[in-house]
């Protein structure tokens, strides 16, 4: 008798714990950070601002996506076209810079993906010696509101560096 009760013991134990203690589901893990790096360096060689956006993929695709109202991908190869036609785009509006208060357009150099990471480039034409750079950036603002882009701006080996928290966008160093 009592192995019966055991038995219906065992076979209750075992439903419920397949019924009530399902795991759920894996998940993509998300980043709990909403960051972006701008690194400007005054390259005294060619003179020539050089630039390298850093931001995290999954904010970078989903931020062009909604923007562009298109599927995007900036991992896969045959997509890497069409991305760089969209990444150009959307930092022409989302970064720029002045140099001794005049502005300086940059020119889509492109992009590569380094771990979870995208990375941008970007140059300007020849300028004159930086004393004062001015950046406007608003990356990935448009799609968070604890956007936090963090600007490095380095001259002849003096480096200076800001944190732009939402909804700040603008940043000047004197050099």
């Amino acid at each position: 008798m009592a192995a019966i009760f055991y038995q219906t013991l065992l076979y209750c134990y075992i439903l419920s714990g397949t019924i009530v203690h399902k795991p759920a589901p894996a998940t993509k893990a998300l980043h709990p950070l909403h960051v972006s790096t701008t690194e400007i360096s005054y390259n005294a060689q060619n003179g020539h601002l050089e630039v390298i956006c850093t931001i995290f993929t999954d904010d970078f695709e989903s931020t062009l996506g909604k923007q562009y109202h298109t599927h995007t991908d900036l991992v896969k190869p045959d997509m890497h076209k069409a991305m760089d036609a969209l990444i150009k785009q959307y930092l022409a509006t989302n970064l720029h810079l002045k140099n001794n208060g005049t502005d300086a357009p940059l020119s889509y150099v492109g992009y590569e993906i380094n771990r979870e990471a995208a990375n941008v480039y970007l140059e300007t034409d020849k300028v004159t010696l930086p004393k004062k750079v001015d950046v406007n950036v608003s990356l990935l603002q448009d799609l968070y509101n604890d956007q936090i882009n963090i600007v490095h701006i380095s001259v002849n080996g003096v480096r200076k560096s800001a944190k732009l928290e939402y909804p700040n966008k603008v940043v000047g160093q004197s050099f």
